[in-house]
């Protein structure tokens, strides 16, 4: 709550690890990577049911609102529940978003919030969230939040590489974007039963804003994106026993994806494309304790997709998967042991073309996480941690059969991960309320990854199994809470984050031992903030090293670094009947330094926001 936040990406950069593309502006596209593995290997699950994109293996993170939040949770390897589905622990990084359960005192029916958050290029956000008690045992949510911001912030175009080359003031074209999200989750409980139905609503209309060419800023970014997605999904949790516990998930998603290029370079002068997915999704897991220190859980997931694309010759693809994982838990005073095997069995086939072969596949985790001296105080806990995952990415609907790119006989990237690492935590020491600091040392090695490759000309390309990547990493985590007084705290957080990610594909080619594109060796964040009664104030930065834009490491291929300093002001009026008003203001790059995450698409300059929100 404390962050610049409007969206969950603005969130995740201030974890370690974390590297996300942003295509400039509220209405970029926005794809989140963990630890130079690539978008396409991070599993996004939303109240425990993965979400998916068949066509091309990658999560917009920007479509999921803040507003219904409880938790966001990023796992490398896979988290420490083992009674979850197959389908989380089939990746190589985990996104774990939760939204909020109601609760009510005895005397509560209703609760819920109003706010609205407005700000620079014309950015308005409304959303209203709100909860009722049916019954003892059942509940219910419902909230929208609409999203329009015009986008036109303004940049300094370069015309050259050097100091005393020429340049323009310019505004961002083609960056409005137009979300409307709506939800509405169904709860009941009771001693032994737990469960909800959820039905999900999303559409935007966004332009997409082209790269920044000499020029032509104007003409060139014309591009338009429209998107719906509409699913369902149920989940129920049964307690049987001290014992045994069930579970069941389901779930159906719908997306359709508008595509418009008014300016296409072909004989018709425009380009548009319409393209539907379509999900359906089972999930039937159980867990049984034998003795009180050991878990042993069982998931079995059925998964049946589809494409189809108004494209001339589109093969339609289905593919029918089926993931099945086996894990074991043993957790006593000093010792926490998981290790899980998935079994994944993948069956492609077309309804307009050759499909690509069947696939089988079994991937083991494992992983320790020891506290060697447990005789210390509990408010002291020092924890040794290791874990090994071999996992691997499917090709994606888009990787195989898009038009002439496509390539049937592609093999999934194949993706071994290495984690070493050590957490210290100290709780309730005199003025220090807490203290955690983290290091993890790893290694990822990724063999066949899926390359695009010029063929013929460079018009022409197809998808090749033609990449070898090692990546070499650390990552360093502080966090640290003081009471400096009584309602007085000052928090402070940050995080760094190395990586040798090379490419060691052909020891011939010129790119051999370079850096992969869009990976700094370093990256990090700082957080501080001083909350007291009558304010909350924090300072956040956000800074990345020099990244490459291709393969090549070359002096013209460099982006510069980038530093990103923010400030938020807040504070909480408590009023009557436990209803509050919080208002909040924020000032984001506070240096106003126009920077590049991608090459050719300029972040936004210094903004304003400010918000609003009526709890009741």
């Amino acid at each position: 709550e404390a962050l610049p936040a409007i969206q969950v990406s603005d969130v995740l950069k201030h974890l370690s690890g974390v590297s996300i593309k942003d295509y400039g502006g509220i209405g970029g596209l926005k794809t989140v990577s963990v630890r130079s593995l690539g978008a396409a290997h991070t599993a996004v699950s939303y109240d425990g049911i993965t979400v998916a994109d068949g066509q091309n293996g990658q999560i917009d993170i920007s479509r999921f609102s803040l507003d219904n939040i409880n938790s966001i949770e990023l796992s490398n390897g896979q988290n420490d529940n083992i009674f979850v589905p197959a389908r989380s622990v089939a990746s190589a990084a985990l996104l774990t978003i939760q939204t909020i359960k109601p609760t009510f005192t005895k005397e509560q029916k209703v609760t819920g919030s109003v706010s609205f958050r407005g700000g620079s290029f014309t950015t308005l956000n409304p959303s209203f969230l709100i909860a009722a008690r049916l019954s003892k045992k059942l509940s219910l949510t419902a909230n929208a939040d609409y999203l329009y911001s015009k986008g036109n912030y303004p940049y300094t175009l370069h015309y050259g590489t050097s100091e005393q080359d020429s340049t323009s003031r310019e505004r961002r074209q083609n960056s409005d974007v137009s979300n409307l999200h709506t939800e509405m989750t169904l709860f009941g409980s009771d001693s032994v039963n737990d469960g909800y139905i959820k039905a999900y609503y999303y559409r935007s209309n966004r332009g997409l804003p082209g790269a920044t060419i000499f020029y032509n800023t104007a003409s060139f970014s014309s591009q338009r994106l429209n998107e719906q997605v509409a699913f369902a999904q149920g989940h129920y949790n049964r307690h049987i026993t001290d014992i045994w516990d069930f579970q069941l998930n389901a779930k159906y998603n719908f997306s359709y994806t508008h595509y418009k290029d008014p300016a296409a370079l072909n004989s018709a002068g425009i380009e548009e494309n319409h393209y539907r997915q379509n999900e359906y999704y089972l999930n039937v897991a159980a867990q049984v304790r034998p003795i009180n220190s050991l878990a042993i859980a069982l998931a079995s997931d059925a998964i049946v997709s589809t494409m189809d694309a108004d494209l001339i010759n589109f093969a339609r693809p289905v593919r029918t998967q089926w993931l099945t994982s086996v894990s074991l838990k043993y957790v006593n005073s000093w010792v926490t042991l998981i290790g899980t095997g998935l079994f994944n069995a993948i069956w492609d086939h077309t309804l307009a073309d050759e499909a690509t072969k069947n696939r089988f596949k079994c991937s083991p985790y494992i992983s320790a996480s020891l506290k060697p001296f447990v005789t210390l105080k509990e408010d002291l806990d020092l924890r040794l941690r290791i874990f090994y995952k071999n996992i691997y990415r499917l090709p994606t609907f888009n990787d195989l059969y898009y038009g002439k790119v496509g390539n049937r006989d592609l093999k999934p990237e194949d993706t071994n991960q290495i984690n070493f690492g050590i957490t210290y935590t100290l709780t309730n020491k005199s003025f220090l309320s807490s203290l955690l600091l983290s290091a993890d040392v790893y290694h990822n090695d990724v063999t066949d990854k899926i390359v695009a490759y010029p063929t013929k000309n460079v018009f022409t390309w197809t998808m090749l199994n033609y990449g070898h990547v090692s990546i070499f990493g650390l990552d360093l985590n502080a966090d640290i809470d003081f009471e400096l007084y009584k309602d007085y705290h000052l928090v402070l957080s940050t995080t760094y984050s190395y990586y040798k990610a090379i490419s060691i594909t052909d020891k011939e080619s010129p790119d051999y031992g370079h850096q992969i594109p869009y990976t700094p060796r370093i990256s990090g964040s700082a957080n501080a903030m001083l909350r007291t009664p009558y304010i909350n104030v924090s300072y956040s930065l956000i800074w990345s090293g020099v990244r490459y834009a291709v393969n090549q490491n070359y002096a013209e291929n460099r982006l510069p670094a980038y530093y990103d300093h923010s400030l938020t002001a807040s504070h909480e009026f408590r009023l009557p009947n436990r209803q509050s008003l919080s208002l909040a203001l924020e000032i984001l790059n506070l240096t106003n330094k126009n920077y590049e995450i991608i090459r050719y698409f300029p972040m936004p300059c210094r903004q304003f926001r400010g918000s609003l929100r009526y709890n009741f």
